[in-house]
């Protein structure tokens, strides 16, 4: 029988819970390790219908399994009589609830306090396992993940969003984590499995859950991760797009996609380098396109990608020595190769000049309804993927785009909408909402998204296409109504581990189609520790970016062709809609439109400290805003991608 459980993660919405890198002073040996590294579990037991619905594990020597587990580790208890267990409850130490003790800074304590508290058995061992992870125990981790795996594959846990969690599949991809991340523990999962049909949408009934656990088996630690394949020697065996940009697939089923013959992995930032003080929200500012334009100073060159300097000192002034650099060089500098547009451009001159001096290709988008863009539709109606009249006017938009700049040698590939599949209905003064109706009408949605792949193709065949989702939600759809789409394009903040294995296999095993990570993030914010959120957030692009690395054709799962971090700079208008927050002040709160309160942030999610901060996602900033749009301090994450995205 399916194992559900109800409740909001508090701290996290999404797969990846714990910190990127392991700083371990010494590590103590666990009171109870277990007998067993890696437990043999047909020798306690019976693996019953593996592949099917239907499988079960079923114990047979519960005393065996317990002793060779180890504590913390389903079914053994034995951590009731670990005497640092034992010395924490006496001194109160365990007090409270168990969430709280999530991202405690003494692991070991939460460890305690998970595998001993009263919660859903898949759930408490995820958390425990977490723990083991941090305090440093990697093994002993890896095979309290397993355990969910092999005993609770079917766990169910709900988001902050109130979407479902599916606990068997974020253990899996910690166990392909910390597996290959640790090489030299010698532990390698094979053959598990954990396919879910129907897991794309919200509706959990309609889940089927089909479970292979697999095994743990030692081996080589250089043979933990898979040699690189050879792609010189391998056939291709289709082939989209033109003669310039065009995408590969190899008969081993990776894709590549390259330019002008040579391989091209998408190094991408999201660039809206705007006014401090303008905002959307009152009017002031399109977000999308003023910044090709803008000339604030009145010099006849475009601010951003001409005008800002490095702020070296974080003086907030401009020194005699910090001269006017611009962004596009400052970019180039770091390796940058590819801009997101989000939707059109009116700059043609900017563009060109960037391709042409700068090395820039562009991600050319439309909103395709999203914010009520391009649709005609009112804000609080929403588009609406069933009227015809909006339809024609976002197909209208698009052909003028692509007929536009089709043939300008900078176009990269075409993007449609931008996590549409969130896009709701509001209600004034209560929620704004999206704009759009897509969340509402999938179907209806990625069948449009089809018909305007298609007159897309129909004009320029030389470009793919591709459509940006958010996350893997509603991917059966997807998969279903539009066939035409070239690349499955996703915005992912799933914390500083990367994407998981899962992202790379279900969009494989589903749509057998490339990848591109639209946008992902990390704000640079910790209340009061500025050196600790820029380093936080460097080592959550550092994850982010090698796991995309890890997956590139060849490699892994092999349908990455790059990223879009975001973003260049920090927006400060993005805490909430006037008159509630100040865009012209930097506020890390975000708004609560239920209780009409602020809230720590925008909303949780896995970073930092717990919160999402919109208007610090910048791996630069505008300094204390004075000299805005012009001035930039450069965070560390730049830096990094300096020294990795130049290699």
């Amino acid at each position: 029988m399916k194992q559900r459980l109800f409740f909001v993660l508090t701290f996290f919405i999404t797969f990846f819970i714990l910190p990127c890198q392991f700083a371990f002073a010494k590590v103590k040996p666990l009171f109870d390790p277990g007998s067993e590294g890696i437990i043999n579990y047909e020798k306690y037991g019976e693996y019953k219908d593996i592949g099917t619905e239907n499988y079960k594990y079923e114990i047979k020597d519960r005393k065996g399994l317990s002793c060779a587990a180890g504590e913390g580790i389903y079914p053994n208890n034995s951590i009731f009589k670990d005497p640092n267990f034992v010395e924490a409850q006496k001194s109160g130490k365990l007090i409270g609830n168990h969430w709280n003790f999530v991202d405690i800074d003494d692991q070991m304590l939460a460890f305690y306090k998970w595998a001993t508290t009263n919660e859903t058995p898949g759930v408490k061992q995820f958390y425990a396992a977490g723990a083991l992870a941090k305090a440093g125990h990697i093994a002993h981790a890896i095979k309290a993940y397993h355990a969910i795996l092999v005993h609770f594959p079917k766990t169910i846990g709900w988001t902050y969003w109130h979407t479902p969690l599916y606990i068997s599949k974020m253990a899996l991809n910690e166990i392909d984590y910390l597996t290959r991340t640790h090489p030299e523990l010698g532990i390698k999962l094979v053959g598990a499995k954990i396919s879910i049909g129907g897991a794309f949408d919200d509706n959990i009934s309609n889940d089927k859950f089909v479970i292979n656990p697999g095994k743990l088996v030692k081996v080589k630690p250089k043979e933990v991760v898979e040699k690189k394949a050879n792609l010189s020697k391998l056939k291709v065996v289709k082939s989209v797009g033109g003669d310039y940009v065009k995408l590969i697939k190899y008969e081993n089923g990776h894709w590549q996609l390259r330019v002008d013959d040579e391989p091209y992995i998408i190094k991408a930032m999201a660039y809206f380098p705007n006014k401090i003080g303008l905002s959307p929200d009152n009017g002031t500012l399109n977000v999308q396109t003023d910044w090709m334009i803008a000339d604030f100073n009145n010099n006849g060159k475009i601010d951003g990608p001409y005008d800002a300097y490095f702020d070296e000192n974080k003086n907030n002034k401009q020194d005699k020595d910090e001269f006017s650099i611009g962004d596009f060089q400052l970019m180039k500098d770091i390796g940058v190769n590819t801009l997101r547009l989000y939707h059109h451009a009116n700059n043609k001159a900017l563009l060109k000049d960037g391709y042409e001096n700068y090395g820039f290709m562009y991600l050319m988008g439309d909103f395709l309804g999203m914010y009520a863009a391009g649709s005609g539709a009112a804000w609080y109606e929403g588009t609406d993927y069933t009227n015809a009249g909006q339809k024609k006017k976002m197909m209208e938009s698009v052909k003028q785009m692509v007929l536009e700049f089709k043939d300008e040698p900078y176009i990269l590939m075409w993007v449609l909408g931008n996590e549409n599949n969130y896009g709701f209905p509001g209600t004034p003064d209560e929620f704004p909402g999206l704009g759009c109706r897509a969340k509402l009408q999938p179907v209806e949605y990625y069948s449009f998204v089809n018909e305007v792949a298609k007159m897309i193709k129909s004009i320029d065949p030389t470009h793919p296409v591709a459509i940006c989702n958010g996350e893997v939600h509603y991917l059966e759809y997807f998969a279903k109504y539009a066939p035409e789409i070239d690349v499955f394009g996703v915005n992912a903040y799933r914390g500083p581990r990367g994407f998981g294995r899962t992202l790379w296999e279900d969009v494989k095993d589903l749509i057998d189609k490339p990848v591109l990570i639209m946008e992902y993030g990390c704000p640079s914010y910790i209340a009061g520790d500025v050196k600790k959120a820029e380093e936080a957030q460097a080592e959550y692009h550092k994850g982010s970016w090698k796991d995309i690395e890890y997956n590139l054709a060849g490699s892994g799962f092999g349908n990455a062709l790059g990223g879009v971090c975001f973003e260049w700079v920090d927006e400060w208008w993005k805490a909430g809609p006037p008159p509630q927050l100040d865009p012209a002040a930097q506020e890390p709160e975000g708004w609560d439109f239920k209780t009409k309160k602020r809230i720590p942030g925008n909303f949780r999610g896995p970073f930092p400290d717990g919160w999402f901060h919109e208007e610090y996602l910048g791996i630069t900033s505008q300094g204390d805003g004075s000299n805005s749009p012009f001035l930039r301090q450069l965070r560390k994450v730049y830096f990094w991608y300096k020294e990795n995205w130049t290699k």
